[in-house]
C-alpha cells in the first residue's frame, strides 16, 4: 500500500492516458494511479503508453492496471510485464479467476457493483481491496449509496462511480469508504484529464476526512 493510507482517505485517479498527469496527481497527494486496458473503454491505452505511465509513477504511488474483458491470468501477466503494482479485475471475474491471477501477481483488487450481488467481504476472493462502482463502470453515473447501509461493507474498500470534486466529500460522509476512485469526473473529454479537476478532487477527498 502507498504511504498515505494509514488513517487517511486513500485516493486513486484512474483512466490515465498521459504520463504528465501522473505528476499532477502525485504532487496533489494521490495514493494510486490507474491505467485501463479494456478494449471497449474510451480510456484504453496500448502497452507502450501504459509502460510510460507506470515508469512516471514508479515508486511514488501504487500503479493499478484495470481490465474487464480478458482472461485473468493473461491480465496478470501483462501487469507484471509492464511493471504494475496492482491488478484490478473489474466485473464478472470469479474466485477461480482471482486464484489464477494470484499465482502471477500478488496484489489484486476486486471491482464490482451491487447490481452483480457480489460478496461484500473484502478478501472474499483473496483480493487486498474491494472497489464498488456504478452498474456501468466508467459511465460517470452516480448510484444509490443508501444501499450500502443495508448491505454493510467494511475494511479496505474504495467507492467509485460518478465522483467529482463537487460531490466526493458528501459521498465519503454518506458511505464511509476507506478510499475513493475517480476517472470521468476529472476529465475535459474521455481519456483527457483536466489537471485543475484532478487537484480539486484530491483536495476535496482529503478535506472530507476532517
Amino acid at each position: 500500500m502507498s504511504a498515505a493510507n494509514l488513517g487517511t482517505m486513500y485516493v486513486k485517479v484512474c483512466g490515465l492516458t498521459r504520463p504528465e498527469t501522473v505528476d499532477v496527481a502525485v504532487d496533489a497527494g494521490a495514493d494510486a494511479v490507474g491505467v485501463v486496458m479494456n478494449r471497449t473503454s474510451a480510456r484504453a491505452v496500448d502497452s507502450a503508453t501504459a509502460r510510460t505511465v507506470v515508469a512516471q509513477a514508479a515508486g511514488r504511488v501504487d500503479t493499478v492496471l484495470v481490465v474487464n474483458d480478458m482472461p485473468a491470468a493473461d491480465a496478470a501477466a501483462i501487469a507484471v510485464d509492464l511493471g504494475f503494482d496492482v491488478l484490478q479485475l473489474h466485473g464478472s471475474y470469479g474466485e477461480a479467476d482471482f486464484a489464477s491471477a494470484a499465482r502471477i501477481i500478488p496484489r489484486l483488487w476486486r471491482a464490482t457493483s451491487l447490481a452483480n450481488d457480489p460478496p461484500l467481504q473484502v478478501g472474499a476472493y483473496g483480493e487486498e481491496s474491494l472497489l464498488l462502482d456504478a452498474p456501468r463502470p466508467g459511465s460517470g453515473e452516480r448510484w444509490d449509496l443508501s444501499a450500502l447501509a443495508e448491505r454493510g461493507v467494511g475494511g479496505r474498500w474504495l467507492l467509485a462511480g460518478g465522483l467529482h470534486p463537487g460531490n466526493v466529500a458528501d459521498a465519503i460522509a454518506q458511505a464511509r469508504p476507506w478510499g475513493v476512485d475517480t476517472s470521468s469526473g476529472i476529465e475535459s473529454s474521455p481519456g483527457v484529464k483536466d489537471h485543475v479537476l484532478v487537484r480539486a478532487f484530491i483536495a476535496a477527498a482529503r478535506s472530507a476526512e476532517s
